[in-house]
């Protein structure tokens, strides 16, 4: 048996769809399990060792190399193909492996598709209607389509990811052995890709204040000079990576972390899928949601939230961010439990 899962980008929507693997194995124990990825976020489901095959895809081919991968995909003879993606390319794939949806006639439901409800996204964000579920679960909108292959269990602890070994070194070196040994600690997510996402700088310095029993690890990338700031709140008792750590090397110091504590990024999305403990700060967006029950939602009920898809649009209000500002530090500083 064979199963094809297609998602080729982005890197929050790959983390959120490696979900469905242990729902996959649990279901269908001795089933090979294929991937097709954009070429440059390969190494993202290279961690997983229950993926038998990687299929990558290398954008600057365009619409030939997809037709040409499309050719040989069809040779694998797939039994199951889940189109996690939607989008052009992923629909050119498709009618190679199952032309004209001839492989589901008779209620066979041998090609199941994860469709991005767009109208309903329109609705939402330009007239304030809301007919998509709420909250939205990312990781359970991939999971939710394989119910139709009796696929309902996603929940199986698995713990073997597999990090590069140079991955692995440097995390030990930059993180781990600067940690005092037993020593409790959080990892920060405290950037995003859009202002309108971010909790404040000052919120984060206050909560690092108030937890004087804690160590704190900061992740960021190079342009994210306001980790400093939060590390200078108690710089005996805080890292900052930010600018430090590749991609690869992040996600895997948040699955050395005992506790997370995130804003809507990729980070968030890596927290849940390696069910970690925490808290999701939640602002102005719909979609960030995890599906852990051990991550703690922060988040105000205000009547213009959500406002935006990814944080890149303005405030509907005067108050700007007062869906971030009214979470307080001391808020979520009581709230972190080991």
């Amino acid at each position: 048996m064979k199963i094809l899962i297609i998602r080729l980008s982005s890197i929050g929507d790959i983390i959120q769809c490696m979900s469905v693997v242990g729902g996959l194995k649990h279901k269908f124990p001795e089933a090979e399990i294929h991937w097709v990825v954009r070429a440059d976020m390969a190494s993202l489901v290279k961690i997983d060792p229950r993926i038998d095959r990687l299929w990558a895809f290398d954008r600057k081919e365009g619409l030939a190399g997809v037709f040409k991968l499309g050719a040989l995909l069809r040779k694998e003879h797939y039994t199951l193909i889940y189109d996690a993606h939607s989008n052009i390319r992923s629909n050119i794939l498709k009618a190679f492996l199952c032309p004209f949806g001839l492989c589901n006639l008779g209620g066979k439901n041998k090609l199941v598709t994860r469709h991005k409800s767009r109208f309903k996204r329109f609705l939402l964000f330009r007239f304030g209607i809301n007919r998509l579920p709420k909250p939205f679960r990312a990781l359970a909108s991939f999971q939710t389509p394989l119910s139709k292959w009796d696929v309902n269990t996603f929940d199986t602890p698995f713990n073997d990811w597999n990090f590069p070994a140079a991955t692995k070194d440097k995390i030990n070196q930059l993180m781990l052995q600067e940690l005092p040994d037993k020593k409790k600690f959080v990892t920060l997510v405290p950037s995003a890709a859009w202002a309108l996402k971010r909790w404040p700088v000052k919120y984060w310095q206050e909560l690092v204040r108030l937890r004087e029993d804690l160590h704190f690890v900061v992740l960021g990338g190079p342009d994210d000079t306001f980790c400093e700031d939060i590390r200078s709140a108690a710089p005996e008792r805080v890292i900052n990576l930010a600018g430090r750590t590749s991609l690869m090397e992040s996600f895997c110091a948040v699955w050395h972390s005992p506790y997370v504590i995130s804003g809507d990024t990729g980070f968030l999305h890596a927290a849940d899928l390696f069910q970690k403990p925490g808290q999701a700060i939640i602002g102005p967006t719909a979609f960030g949601y995890p599906s852990n029950p051990r991550m703690k939602i922060m988040e105000v009920d205000l009547p213009c939230r959500p406002c935006t898809k990814d944080g890149s649009t303005q405030c509907k209000i005067k108050e700007e961010r007062k869906c971030l500002m009214d979470i307080s530090p001391r808020r979520v500083a009581k709230a972190i439990e080991f």
